[in-house]
């Protein structure tokens, strides 16, 4: 799968997020790298890195960057044999890295089927 065919399938993820959740989402930007960054798992599939919407305070405002929701395309694509595994795969991380956004951790995330 090709550089921009991920990052269609990113999109597609996004997109399928229900408009009120995605309108509750706050500065939080999603990207695509090709891999994680030096010291994270290599099978590491997606990242989300930031304040999660349920821990910002009064001060969290002032001068905050934006969260980060990263998507890892070469991990994603090991793990994956078809395109559609790979939509999929993209979907659930993506679902996921935004559950993390809205404070739900990962013990939460696989009694819910997201981890």
């Amino acid at each position: 799968m090709s550089e921009e065919e991920f990052e269609e399938a990113v999109a597609d993820a996004l997109d399928s997020v229900p408009e009120q959740l995605a309108r509750a989402m706050d500065n939080v930007v999603v990207l695509v790298e090709d891999v994680p960054p030096e010291g994270m798992p290599p099978d590491l599939l997606g990242l989300y890195e930031g304040t999660p919407l349920t821990e910002r305070g009064s001060w969290w405002a002032a001068g905050s960057l934006p969260d980060r929701i990263t998507v890892f395309r070469r991990p994603t694509l090991a793990v994956c044999a078809t395109r559609e595994e790979v939509v999929a795969e993209v979907r659930i991380t993506v679902v996921h890295e935004i559950a993390h956004h809205f404070g739900i951790d990962d013990e939460r995330l696989h009694e819910l089927g997201w981890a």
